[in-house]
């Protein structure tokens, strides 16, 4: 009776282990997280835009700066 009540711990352990989110996708489900991701993306998609109106070389610079700086920050979160 003793071995039968092991193997229904283990597998009550192992149930749980897999019914519990790992910490990598708790973290892809943190609304703070998904709210900066598409804070960033929509940041990102309004300097693309800029850049493809801008004309002066200084001002297309500065865009590159910051597409590139949004781009590093995206990857970051992902």
């Amino acid at each position: 009776m003793a071995r039968g009540f092991e193997s229904k711990a283990v597998a009550d352990q192992q149930d749980a282990a897999q019914a519990e989110p790992s910490s990598r996708e708790a973290e892809l489900r943190d609304p703070a997280r998904i709210a900066r991701l598409k804070q960033l993306q929509l940041s990102r998609a309004d300097v693309q835009n800029r850049l493809e109106r801008a004309q002066a070389p200084p001002h297309r610079e500065v865009l590159l700066r910051a597409l590139a700086a949004l781009d590093a920050e995206i990857a970051a979160l992902d």
